[in-house]
């Protein structure tokens, strides 16, 4: 018989595959003044004294970081527009504990502010957005939320330069947050903070943390059919407190990040391309360790319809100095650790890494899935994980002013180092392997131009493997959550900047 788990997960994979069908049978039309994903609406185009319309490429270099766009082109604009968003959610493990059961609210008060400003060379965006959750449960209470993000980019003849940084401060992780938090959106650069650090995948109790990622990223024509590309990262997640249930001490990272890649237009919607790609490791129990990636890969574009990307290659990690436990000394630089003793060990693993994203735009449905397969921080669980990554996400306009959306996330961890438990600092969970996931609903609607309101369920499940107990046998390693949201966003309209 399907376990009740199981069936969550067929039921949210079942009503995205339906939304899918059904937006191939059925009429509908774009809400007025909204996107499908229910974000407000776009000001009308502002052309000023320097800021003629710039060039829109349709096929970017896809060892890039920036997607085409699948939605008709925007005319270039200049505006500041502010708003205010409120929320009430109903969680029925609102301390985001193991086993843990006890239905309480959370009511969410923020602002935003989003500036775009453009020159003939020069691009600038700004995006805030902040407030205060207020968890209704003795020990948790109120909880401050930020997160801004950043991009500038200026462009030449041949190439474009671009700096993106994108900052967050909240009390649960970004992948996968009820629709309506503020981590719903992670930190602000979508997919590819995943490799470049700033993500977290799962996360247990409200433990307030700091995410940090920059980006500097360059594209330079060679000729009308190749180019290449060159970017550099900075990632870091600080961990405040320890869970306040378990006291569990969560791993803080960094991460130093590059990648070079080559890319070549094959035909009128196919390019090839080879990137090399660097990940740098440094954790807060001090142990480092180095990635390094090699990926050959194919995009299938259709402009303004579909997006296909393949990519595959060896991934080398390289441990240097991790203390393990032995039997027989074989170095003077071993300690002693109870019975036993840990000694300095390299290592070099060779393994396969992969991503596949395809997009697609339905006459009136948006649907996107992506897979990834490479090294992550760990989310402050291990020092290190190998991951995997599945996302799905659909969304469908109903009539003039009412859109639905759905959106499932799955990550599957693999320990990279031993348990930071076997040195001096214990940190992090014993666990081997964890895996997160998460299916959400949800509806959208418009009110006039200024008013937007939605409904949303979710069902969230962060599970550790046996490991977890260790000699305690049997043990509760397992969370879930369920959480039922409604929220109302107002949004004016937009000031535009001549």
């Amino acid at each position: 018989m399907m376990s009740k788990r199981h069936g969550l997960w067929f039921l949210g994979l079942l009503l995205l595959a339906f939304s899918t069908a059904w937006g191939q049978d059925s009429a509908g039309q774009e809400p007025a003044g909204a996107t499908p994903g229910g974000t407000p609406q776009q000001p009308v185009p502002a052309y000023g004294q320097d800021n003629s319309p710039p060039l829109v490429s349709d096929n970017p270099p896809i060892s890039g970081l920036d997607l085409p766009n699948l939605q008709p082109h925007a005319a270039p604009l200049s505006y500041l527009q502010a708003g205010v968003h409120a929320s009430q959610s109903v969680d029925s493990n609102i301390a985001n504990s193991l086993g843990g059961s006890s239905t309480q609210s959370i009511s969410r008060a923020e602002g935003s502010v989003e500036l775009q400003r453009l020159w003939s060379h020069y691009d600038l965006s700004l995006d805030y957005l902040g407030g205060v959750g207020y968890y209704n449960v003795r020990g948790i209470g109120l909880k401050q939320v930020e997160e801004l993000g950043f991009y500038q980019k200026t462009t030449w003849k041949r190439g474009e330069l671009g700096i993106r940084n994108a900052f967050s401060y909240q009390p649960e992780g970004t992948f996968g947050s009820a629709y309506g938090a503020v981590g719903a959106e992670g930190a602000g650069l979508g997919e590819v903070a995943s490799f470049f650090g700033g993500t977290a995948f799962g996360a247990l109790g409200q433990v307030p943390r700091i995410m940090d990622v920059t980006l500097v990223d360059g594209v330079e024509s060679l000729s009308p059919k190749s180019s290449i590309t060159v970017t550099g990262g900075y990632g870091f997640l600080h961990f405040l407190q320890n869970d306040p249930e378990t006291n569990t001490s969560f791993i803080g990272s960094s991460q130093v990040s590059g990648e070079l890649g080559y890319s070549r237009v094959l035909g009128p919607h196919d390019q090839g391309a080879v990137v090399y790609g660097y990940q740098g490791f440094h954790f807060s129990t001090g142990v480092t360790f180095h990635g390094h990636v090699v990926q050959l890969m194919w995009g299938h574009r259709i402009s303004g319809r579909m997006d296909l990307l393949l990519g595959a290659g060896p991934q080398f990690t390289q441990l240097n100095h991790l203390l393990v436990p032995v039997n027989q000394p074989n170095s003077s630089a071993c300690v002693g650790k109870g019975l036993t003793l840990e000694c300095p060990s390299n290592d070099l693993r060779i393994s396969a890494a992969g991503q596949a994203r395809l997009r697609y735009q339905f006459p009136k449905v948006g649907f996107a899935a992506s897979y990834k397969h490479f090294l992550t921080s760990g989310s402050g669980f291990f020092a290190g994980a190998e991951s995997d990554i599945v996302t799905l996400d659909a969304t469908r306009p109903l009539g003039r002013v009412w859109n639905v959306f759905t959106d499932i996330g799955y990550t599957h961890n693999t320990r990279v180092t031993p348990s930071a438990c076997l040195s001096a600092n214990c940190s992090g969970v014993s666990a081997n392997t964890y895996q997160y996931g998460f299916v959400g609903i949800g509806a959208h609607r418009n009110f006039g131009r200024n008013f937007h309101s939605y409904i949303s369920y979710q069902f969230n499940e962060l599970a550790f493997d046996s490991s977890f107990c260790g000699l305690a046998g049997a043990c509760s390693r397992t969370s879930q959550r369920q959480v039922g949201t409604i929220g109302l966003d107002w949004t004016p309209r937009p000031i535009r900047l001549d």
